[in-house]
């Protein structure tokens, strides 16, 4: 829920989004350098759940902020294949920061806390740059029009659709329920991946072994995704629908489930390349979550509560799943999990498949005639939140 709150300020803030960023980028970079203030055997964990009960209220503004800022720069016109760049590097970044923070916990084991400095730098750059990014025109950043489409005094004032209106969408209820089963039955097949491969040691921590496995198992699945965006991306300016490509991305979870259950004994290698169907499962979906969104949303004003929304969907069912799935691997074993995780992964297929209409091309039909759409700055005009 806090990321719909944080997607509904975001849109209606007249606070510059890139201070929201900053603010959020430093967050977590404290948040991910408290744990370095944990001494060995301490059992009181409040320190911990706090830094993160605050971590993920920040880190929900990161998403819609970085949207926001690339729609008011670019417009509706250019913003797929600028959120393509940016969702590229964000899995560049994914990749470097796996590996050094593994290099790191290997080398140092068993003091792997202190790969989590990796992730605190990491943060601290981040800051550095966002200074760079220009603040855009404000209200094309929540999905309204540019001013050259209603500079015209004898126009009316935009005015921004209800909640229920863009809540109630069949577009958007269908892609919140799909993103949930989705990851309701994704999150949790990583940990019994890890599991399998690396084990634990004797005293039941993680085993040495298992360190480099689950960075690598990371890094395949972050270079996977990187590879399923550029492709994501060169298909959709060719002209294929998001339906198609949506639908490739959430038939890669059951297979890949499948490979997991039938490839267990045969050796971490194989079960190592399984991450290359996460990635393009992970890569393809991350891709199209905000086009489609930005498409259902164009002109409504709603854009980031709606992106807001649907990532809370999708972190409600991850984290279900990774608690139940445990659950699962506890009271009946991995093969038992994995198998619930591979019928759940069907229900996303279904429900996209039949009750999701093609969304391609719907801000070119709202903006057809528009003298619109190149992301160029205009005059503040009054907009009713």
């Amino acid at each position: 829920g806090v990321q719909t709150w944080a997607g509904d300020i975001v849109d209606k803030t007249t606070t510059d989004r890139r201070i929201f960023l900053t603010v959020a980028a430093v967050i977590t970079a404290i948040s991910a350098l408290m744990v370095m203030f944990v001494r060995e055997g301490n059992t009181e964990h409040f320190l911990i759940f706090t830094s993160k009960i605050v971590e993920g209220i920040a880190s929900s503004f990161i998403g819609p902020c970085l949207a926001a800022l690339t729609l008011a720069n670019f417009g509706p016109r250019d913003f797929d294949k600028v959120m393509a760049s940016n969702i590229l590097w964000g899995h560049i970044g994914s990749v470097v920061a796996a590996v050094l923070a593994g290099v790191m916990a290997y080398f140092l084991y068993p003091n792997i806390k202190y790969c989590f400095v990796v992730i605190g730098f990491s943060a601290l750059i981040a800051v550095i740059f966002v200074s760079f990014v220009p603040e855009g025109d404000p209200l094309m950043g929540r999905g309204f029009q540019s001013s050259s489409a209603t500079n015209d005094a004898a126009k009316p004032t935009q005015t921004a659709a209800s909640y229920w209106e863009v809540f109630s969408d069949r577009k958007t209820s269908v892609l919140c329920v799909t993103g949930f089963f989705f990851h309701f039955a994704n999150a949790n097949v990583l940990l019994v991946l890890g599991e399998l491969m690396g084990g634990d040691s004797e005293d039941g921590t993680v085993s040495q072994k298992a360190i480099p496995l689950i960075a690598g198992a990371i890094v395949l699945a972050q270079l996977t995704m990187s590879v399923a965006t550029v492709i994501g991306d060169k298909l959709t300016q060719g002209g294929v629908g998001r339906k198609i490509i949506f639908l490739t991305g959430l038939a890669s979870l059951p297979i890949r489930c499948a490979l997991i259950i039938f490839w267990r004994d045969s050796g971490d290698a194989y079960l190592l390349s399984t991450q290359i169907l996460d990635g393009i499962g992970g890569g393809l979906f991350g891709l199209m979550h905000p086009y489609i969104i930005a498409d259902i949303t164009y002109g409504t004003g709603r854009f980031n509560v709606v992106m807001g929304l649907s990532a809370s969907c999708f972190g409600l069912g991850g984290t279900l799943s990774n608690l139940l799935g445990q659950f699962a691997v506890e009271a009946f074993g991995h093969v038992t999990s994995l198998l619930a995780s591979l019928i759940l992964s069907v229900i996303p297929l279904i429900l996209f498949g039949t009750l999701m209409p093609e969304t391609q091309g719907q801000r070119d039909t709202l903006s057809s005639n528009k003298a619109e759409q190149e992301g160029t700055p205009y005059e503040n005009m009054p907009t009713l939140a």
